[in-house]
């Protein structure tokens, strides 16, 4: 393809050089009103110069990515093809590494290009992150869903959900239940429980017929796609937001968040989980799952894909329910986050390459095939072609489901940098095998998530 204007990219071709002066001002250094190491770096991406079109010299991007998500190899691979001039360096590192070394890598000498970036926190408030806004501004990023883009702002107070831009998604996640129907059927389950009561007797029916109810791993944490869908039935939604987005006040030990994962404790009690689940990774839990060793798995749309390919006609895919019958659903979804490095010799050209992730259809088919998600964007874009009945078609369904309810939080792992690998997995890994309470779970992730943000 050639690189003729897009959908999507209406300016580009009345702004091919511009300054543009960001909305909002960008974050200090370590504390509001810092001048500590960073300082200089944000306020100077207030006022940048925005190249929209591409270079025609030979670029080599890299990218920080997380293990086991390949839809960054398939973009990389695209993109070249359609432009020659810029091939790509990808490596990969587990969620938590990445996650607790982002800092570090960003502030090297050569820091990656675009690095996934579960979390914003401290790489913004010292310079770390590009600030998006000016080029947001000038790719016309402002006829995406607002929605879509607020969980990666971040104003100076370190609140996400206002300020600047410093993350865009590569697809945009939903999360479910995955059922083995062919087991469900010799158990006499008919179809997807409508209720969390519902889903309880499934799990004793499963249970009683010699069958895993729930394939699950928590070596890596992956359990708490489990945990946080039985939180979000009981929680306030927005009060669980508020935590998230890190607001002054807020508390993660809610009666809803208790009651959650006592109902996890409970079902630890009744045996509902792997016997080995804290030896479990996320690519065995996966494979568990795919060669029917259980009736349930929550996961993502992610891998809709994988798990049609290993399963056939065998697997549904399908909403947590909710607490009473008719109710509004709650789901975790996010953007597969990235940012830019502040410190980037290519922002232009790394920031040309996230627009066409947004606005290529080949781009935007390849985000829906690969991750099953949402390729986002301009909603008014033609939307991916999906094979009808499928998982993935299942899943955008879901998605769209989920908009029209509200009812779409993001995951509590991104709350804080620090907080997945010190406290959730940790935490979690005793509350799945009987060894805490509930009340123990939420207490002691409250207490680290206090610490690390000093309230």
């Amino acid at each position: 393809m050639s690189s003729t204007p897009r959908p999507g990219s209406r300016r580009r071709s009345s702004i091919a050089l511009a300054v543009i002066t960001a909305a909002g001002f960008a974050l200090a250094g370590c504390a509001p009103g810092s001048s500590g190491p960073g300082a200089q770096e944000s306020a100077d991406q207030a006022s940048v110069d925005v190249n929209t079109e591409l270079t025609s010299e030979e670029v080599t991007l890299t990218i920080a990515d997380e293990t086991g998500f390949p839809v960054t190899d398939e973009l990389a691979k695209e993109f070249t093809k359609q432009h020659p001039n810029v091939t790509f360096e990808i490596t990969r590192d587990t969620f938590q590494n990445l996650t607790a070394n982002a800092p570090k890598l960003l502030a090297g000498e050569n820091p990656p290009d675009l690095i996934r970036l579960p979390t914003i926190g401290d790489t913004a408030r010292d310079g770390l992150l590009a600030n998006l806004d000016p080029y947001a501004e000038a790719y016309g990023w402002d006829a995406w869903p607002e929605s879509q883009l607020a969980p990666l702002r971040m104003n100076e107070e370190g609140t996400r959900g206002s300020g600047p831009l410093y993350q865009v998604g590569l697809g945009y996640s939903i999360t479910g239940i995955y059922m083995n129907t062919a087991i469900a059927e010799k158990l006499g389950i008919d179809g997807p429980p409508q209720t969390m009561a519902e889903l309880e007797d499934d799990l004793a029916t499963a249970k009683a017929g010699g069958v895993l109810p729930i394939v699950a791993g928590d070596k890596d944490g992956v359990v708490n796609f489990v945990v946080q869908a039985a939180m979000n039935q009981y929680a306030d939604k927005e009060e669980f937001l508020s935590w998230m987005f890190n607001e002054e006040g807020s508390t993660y030990a809610t009666e809803g968040n208790i009651k959650g994962a006592e109902l996890i404790r409970s079902w630890a009690d009744a045996g509902y989980f792997p016997s080995d689940i804290n030896a479990v990774d996320y690519f065995t839990f996966v494979t568990r799952f795919s060669e029917g060793e259980g009736l349930f798995a929550f996961n993502g749309n992610w891998e809709a894909a994988n798990y049609q390919k290993a399963l056939g006609d065998d697997v549904e895919f399908f909403l947590v329910p909710p607490a009473e019958e008719g109710g509004d659903h709650v789901a975790m979804g996010a953007a597969n986050s990235f940012s830019v490095a502040a410190g980037s010799d290519e922002l232009d050209t790394t920031t040309y390459f996230l627009d066409w992730i947004h606005s290529d259809p080949a781009a935007r088919q390849i985000i829906t095939d690969v991750t099953g998600a949402s390729p986002g964007g301009d909603p008014s874009l033609e939307q991916p072609t999906v094979e009808e009945g499928s998982l993935i078609a299942d899943a955008l369904d879901m998605a769209a489901q989920i908009g029209e309810e509200n009812g779409q939080v993001d995951f509590m792992s991104n709350t804080t940098a620090g907080i997945y690998a010190g406290a959730i997995i940790p935490e979690s890994q005793l509350l799945v095998t009987s060894k805490i309470t509930g009340d123990d779970f939420v207490s002691r992730v409250q207490e680290f998530y206090e610490n690390e943000v000093g309230s």
